[in-house]
């Protein structure tokens, strides 16, 4: 059996952040086939559960860039956390650097998950940072920390760069960008290619070949483990650079093009 490893934002899920017809019809003709289909993202697994034809699917999805898996049932198969006193210093780390924090944990994202965040303005972005009281997500029961993302508005990516160059070689931790503007830390056991490879083992079974799909920097992971990477249309370059196939932008279902044009599947 065939590993289809599909990244959400930027690739299966238009720009609307909807799966176009023409792609679920590919994906019901994969998964006919008898392929595995997975979905290798780095939302929340709540974030995922609120497309309505995801919520159709009964597909594995790996949520936060491989730090928490979920079977075809919705059962939790395995975690990856980041230890609270680094989750402290890190968060420290990141407010001296004046960028927005959002923290995913098991009780949720704070202040928010990113999704709903993507069209606000500066302003809008700037209210809801210092706004929150980061304080109370640590009075949490049984609290455990996912994922710490940096966020900028679109137009100060500089401020991005400045905290990637700070931030190498600080903390033993897995750092990777879905959007030009932000930067996701999860735990060092926690990447989209280590996800594929721990799942295979966990399922005790061995994907023939490892079909990789993404637009960002978090899907380099899953090109690493994939017999074919394949990259967007709308992906940066050195995205497209990493990948054995470039497809048609996702607002062209490049993942259904790349499916049945690129890959004779």
């Amino acid at each position: 059996m065939k590993c289809f490893s599909i990244d959400l934002d930027g690739t299966l899920l238009n720009s609307q952040h909807e799966i176009s017809e023409e792609n679920l019809k590919t994906l019901s003709d994969l998964q006919a086939q008898g392929h595995c289909l997975i979905l290798n993202t780095g939302r929340a697994y709540a974030d995922v559960k609120k497309i309505k034809a995801i919520q159709e699917m009964k597909l594995p999805i790996f949520c936060v860039n491989g730090s928490v898996l979920f079977s075809e049932n919705g059962e939790l198969l395995y975690e990856a956390t980041i230890p609270i006193p680094v989750y402290k210093d890190l968060f420290s780390f990141l407010k001296e650097m004046g960028v927005g924090i959002l923290v995913y944990t098991n009780d949720g994202g704070f202040p928010s998950t990113l999704p709903p965040l993507h069209h606000k303005s500066k302003e809008e972005l700037d209210a809801i940072f210092t706004q929150f009281n980061y304080d109370a997500i640590l009075e949490k029961e049984e609290l455990k920390i996912y994922k710490l993302i940096a966020l900028v508005h679109i137009d100060q990516l500089a401020r991005i760069d400045e905290v990637k160059k700070s931030l190498f070689g600080k903390f033993d931790l897995t750092m990777a960008s879905s959007f030009p503007n932000n930067i996701e830390i999860t735990s060092g056991e926690a990447h989209k290619g280590k996800a594929l490879i721990r799942y295979q083992q966990m399922m005790n079974q061995k994907f023939e070949e490892i079909i990789a799909f993404g637009d960002g920097g978090n899907d380099l992971g899953q090109f690493e483990v994939a017999d074919i990477a394949v990259a967007m249309g709308n992906a940066p370059r050195h995205i497209q650079q990493a990948a054995n196939i470039v497809t048609k932008s996702n607002d062209e279902d490049g993942f259904s093009y790349a499916v049945r044009h690129l890959l004779n599947s």
